[in-house]
């Protein structure tokens, strides 16, 4: 059982951003609920007209999402029309960080412990007005291994997006249409920031994916890159605080319950936290989590030759 103990009250902003899924909504809300931040922000895109069902589902997702029964300061911002699962998210962000300095931000498939509340509340006023950290991340993929267990957390330039905080700082960089890219690739700037040039292939084959679309059905890629060329950092913590509760049917990108993130379960954090006496990027760990990364990626190839779909390796 959670003993986790609330240090104080939550004084943080939460950015709740949902869709068409009931089910998981309802879990990660009492969670949601159960830390009673101050001030809760509601986002839903639209339900899309040609889906059966969808539109029942979205109302019955924002009801459930806005059961507030805290002193809370509630907004939403419910569309009417679909926009997609990319600009619906980061218009989503640009919003809440229109209103809120820094802010904690879940999505509906994104189970956190309670201690990563606290573990982000701790952070974003530690780091405020450090322009080196741009991500607060709760999830940590490393399987349990540890680089240095005399911390809390480590600096990574990985800003995993399942849990995760920032400030208006940070976010006010993002760039949709990741408009630097040409430039960035042809001067070649970002030779040598990666762990190898395995990883510069797979990292900025994505970018270039997403350069001069639209419309694209991701937002994290370009955060990703919006990071890498300010020279930001993410914290990622020692401990996994989220679990992710969406894998399978319903999900966007996460459709296989055979990846082995499902398995990721979440964990405490002890706050106050530990802080290392540096701000150093740990290497070590990054290329780890590529690793990983790459082991994903065959595990998804040998699954669709074998005919199991559904299977996502993003990172």
């Amino acid at each position: 059982m959670n003993s986790f103990v609330p240090p104080k009250p939550l004084k943080t902003a939460v950015l709740f951003v949902v869709f068409n899924r009931p089910d998981t909504t309802e879990v990660v809300f009492e969670a949601i609920r159960k830390a009673k931040p101050p001030r809760l922000y509601v986002a839903a895109d639209g339900p899309r007209p040609h889906k059966e069902g969808e539109a029942e589902k979205s109302r019955i997702t924002r009801e459930i999402a806005t059961r507030v029964d805290w002193d809370c300061e509630l907004k939403t911002r419910f569309l009417d029309d679909n926009v997609g699962c990319g600009i619906g998210p980061s218009s989503a962000f640009d919003w809440f960080f229109s209103h809120e300095e820094e802010g904690i931000i879940l999505e509906d498939d994104c189970l956190p412990d309670q201690s990563f509340f606290w573990y982000c509340e701790e952070l974003l006023e530690k780091y405020r007005h450090d322009t080196r950290i741009m991500h607060i991340t709760g999830s940590n993929f490393q399987n349990g291994w540890k680089r240095d267990s005399d911390y809390s957390y480590y600096f990574s330039t990985y800003p995993h997006e399942w849990g995760w905080a920032s400030w208006r700082r940070a976010w006010k960089l993002f760039d949709y249409g990741v408009s630097k890219y040409p430039e960035i690739v042809e001067k070649g700037y970002l030779d040598g920031y990666y762990t190898s040039k395995l990883e510069q292939k797979y990292r900025l084959s994505k970018i270039a994916n997403t350069y001069g679309k639209d419309n694209v059905n991701w937002w994290d890629y370009q955060w990703n890159f919006t990071v890498h060329i300010n020279s930001g950092l993410a914290i990622v913590p020692n401990v996994n605080l989220i679990e992710n509760i969406g894998f399978g049917e319903g999900a966007t990108h996460t459709l296989s319950t055979k990846d082995k993130r499902a398995e990721n379960k979440s964990g405490t954090i002890e706050v106050p936290l530990k802080h290392p006496p540096f701000v150093i990027r740990d290497v070590k760990s990054d290329e780890r989590y590529f690793k990983n990364l790459m082991n994903r990626m065959v595990t998804r190839k040998i699954y669709g030759l074998i005919g199991i779909d559904g299977f996502d390796a993003r990172g």
